[in-house]
Order: C-alpha cells, then sequence, then structure tokens
C-alpha cells in the first residue's frame, strides 16, 4: 500500500471524491473521538447541542393572520414588534414569573437571562448541582432532548419552561436530565440542522 499517494489523495487533491472522503473522516474524529472525550471532560453523555426550536426565543415570532401581521411572544398578541430586550420580555411575559414566585431580580440573575435562539449551539457540562434559573437539557416522550430553563427544583424532579413557552413543561425526572448549559455559540448550530434537515429529505425520497 503506497500510503504517500493516499496521504496525497486526503489532503492535497482537489477532487469531488477527496473532498467526499475529507468529510467521511472529519465526522469519524468528531463523532468516537473528540465527541465523547469532550463529553467525558464536561461530564455529560450530550457535551454539545444545536437549538432545533424557538421555544428559548425572547424575541417577538411573526404571525400572520386575517387582519395582517402580529407578532406573540408568552401567548401575548401585539401588532408592532417590539425592540428585543431584556425589560420588553420581562413587560410581556414577566407576570407568569412573578406568579410562580420568580422576580425580575432574579431572572435578571439566571444563566443565559436573554436566551437564546434557534440555530445557536450550546455546550452543556455536568447535570449536577442544577437549580432554579439554570438551561438543562433532557428527554421526554419527544424524538429530540428539550432544552429549557429550570423554574423550580426538587429532590427527584425538576419543573422547566421554555422562556417563548405560554405554560411550563410539567414535572420532569432529574434522571432525564443529560446536561446543564453553560456556554452558548450564536448561530453555530445551524451548520447541525441543515445536515440532518438533508438527511431526513434524503432518507424520504
Amino acid at each position: 500500500m503506497n500510503w504517500k499517494k493516499i496521504w496525497n489523495f486526503i489532503w492535497h487533491e482537489d477532487s469531488i471524491a477527496s473532498w467526499a472522503v475529507n468529510i467521511i473522516i472529519a465526522f469519524i474524529l468528531i463523532k468516537f473521538i473528540f465527541y465523547p472525550v469532550l463529553g467525558f471532560i464536561l461530564g455529560t453523555s450530550h457535551p454539545i447541542v444545536a437549538v432545533v426550536s424557538g421555544s428559548m426565543e425572547h424575541s417577538f415570532s411573526k404571525e400572520t393572520a386575517v387582519d395582517g401581521v402580529k407578532y406573540e411572544l408568552c401567548g401575548k398578541i401585539t401588532g408592532a414588534k417590539p425592540e428585543p430586550s431584556f425589560s420588553a420580555f420581562w413587560e410581556t411575559c414577566g407576570q407568569w414569573y412573578e406568579n410562580n414566585g420568580i422576580t425580575k431580580e432574579q431572572f435578571s440573575n439566571f444563566k443565559m437571562k436573554n436566551g437564546f435562539n434557534k440555530g445557536d449551539l450550546i455546550i452543556l457540562s455536568s447535570k449536577e448541582n442544577a437549580k432554579q434559573g439554570d438551561i438543562i437539557v433532557f428527554w421526554s416522550n419527544r424524538q429530540y432532548p428539550i432544552i429549557h430553563r429550570i423554574i423550580e427544583s426538587a429532590n427527584e424532579t425538576f419543573r422547566t419552561k421554555g422562556d417563548h413557552n405560554v405554560a411550563d413543561d410539567g414535572l420532569t425526572k432529574k434522571e432525564l436530565a443529560v446536561g446543564k448549559a453553560f456556554i452558548k455559540i450564536p448561530y453555530a448550530g445551524w451548520i447541525k440542522i441543515w445536515f440532518v434537515e438533508l438527511i431526513e429529505l434524503i432518507k424520504w425520497r
């Protein structure tokens, strides 16, 4: 076997075949080496997750109604899109949290108090010592894990809620949590989302 030719093919040849092999090698290295090692260091089976929904967004989502364009956040509807800010978020959604024992001052000290967007990449650490205000990733009856904020923590359960959502998720067993969010990388998760959507498209053709 001529290792020099193989090396040149992989790293120097400018061809579709070489490009495809590079993609496969990168996937193998990330999936079976980098990802497990990072998970071991951070203490979680899922060290990196891409945000696939808007349930943690603090911006008003656009809705098209019969009488024109409307904007929605936490179930509240407005005709004009407010500028995104923590104050605007709290003015719209704060009553729910206050009714559930969380003040504006408390929320303003929570991790990622301004939420995050679909397409962001979140790096997780161990779920140990997760508390009220932390954002956790946990399994439910859905296909993909959920990433929401802890509203209440008991001995064996969490109660969570997506910042953008109208209501909480109910109680989740702590054993279903896989990690706690601690770093956000804006928009970097779109690469994974596009890749998954491409695979789904190919699968259903």
